[in-house]
């Protein structure tokens, strides 16, 4: 069923994340704009298709723009970018932004909301944390592989807002969860991608099923998770939250959803394979930074991300 008042969204980022979803608001019949840059010219002529075990998705006209002035005041800006590029954000987003406009930053990494917070309103910024195999195929196509849950937080935990940007999302076919707790979300988001992507590039680009299937570095993924959910507690702690997350229970589930993903390419062993920057900063060294403030000790993602370093300082050499 259509939606009887239409939201209009800016989708400012549409590679494979920001593509699919901007797409499935698109479905439900919301006026999204997609800012496009590398797919633009192969969209425009052939339209946005998504293939998905949701059902395929076939867009034969979006609404597509190389530039922001060109999408204008929208009522949510829905903000996929990688997070090597959060320099470029105010640029990206204000000629999207009026006094009420909403921002969802359905980004990776830690810290990001607090960035956005400094640039616009903090009332208004919403983050995402998006579970789900995604990647681009040829120009124009999105292959949505499995899962697509998103599970969305309030950047000061209101709660009346956080319904507000839920219900956005009634009539898609996107299943969303609402976390009182925004930080606490973001960490248990950490505990997949700190050991998986960065397992993953240090071995040298290999998918999640050879993880797994290796003893040893499934025994390194654990420590890594151990790290980032003492990480994550003592900073929910310090920042005054109540909740905290169970070390078994969460390990338990990122492997258990793990092992359902068969041979998945984690985003940033993607970026490492195509000669691309990672996102080193926001998923690996700001939860170093907060281990360091809160006196806990991260031997395991401290080494990792140094890896990560060197890999990324050879690639841009050669």
């Amino acid at each position: 069923m259509p939606v009887l008042n239409p939201t209009s969204i800016a989708i400012i980022g549409a590679g494979a994340v920001g593509g699919y979803y901007g797409a499935r608001l698109a479905e439900a019949g919301h006026d999204v704009t997609f800012l496009m840059r590398r797919d633009y010219n192969a969209v425009k002529s052939n339209g946005l298709m998504i293939n998905s075990p949701d059902d395929d998705l076939y867009i034969s006209k979006p609404q597509i723009v190389t530039h922001s002035k060109d999408i204008g005041p929208v009522d949510w800006v829905i903000c996929a970018l990688k997070a090597t590029t959060i320099d470029a954000v105010f640029e990206l987003l204000s000629p999207c932004v009026h006094e009420s406009t909403n921002i969802l930053v359905l980004m990776n990494g830690l810290g990001l909301e607090e960035f956005f917070a400094s640039l616009f309103k903090e009332q208004e910024i919403f983050g995402g944390l998006a579970f789900t195999c995604i990647n681009r195929g040829e120009p124009g196509i999105i292959n949505h592989l499995d899962y697509g849950p998103i599970t969305i937080g309030h950047f000061g935990n209101d709660e009346d807002l956080l319904k507000h940007a839920t219900n956005l999302w009634q009539t898609s076919k996107v299943e969303v969860a609402s976390s009182p707790s925004l930080l606490q979300a973001r960490w248990e988001k950490l505990c997949w991608n700190i050991p998986f992507n960065g397992i993953s590039v240090v071995e040298g680009g290999i998918t999640t099923d050879l993880i797994l299937s290796n003893p040893g570095l499934t025994e390194a993924a654990g420590s890594l998770m151990d790290e980032v959910i003492a990480i994550g507690n003592a900073d929910l702690k310090a920042h005054e939250e109540s909740g905290r997350i169970d070390n078994y229970q969460m390990k338990n589930r990122m492997f258990d959803l793990t092992k359902t993903m068969g041979a998945y390419q984690p985003s940033t062993m993607i970026d490492f394979i195509h000669g691309r920057e990672m996102e080193i900063d926001a998923i690996f060294s700001e939860p170093i930074r907060r281990a360091s403030q809160l006196g806990v000790q991260a031997p395991h993602i401290s080494s990792l991300r140094s890896s990560m370093q060197g890999l990324q300082i050879d690639a841009e050499r050669s």
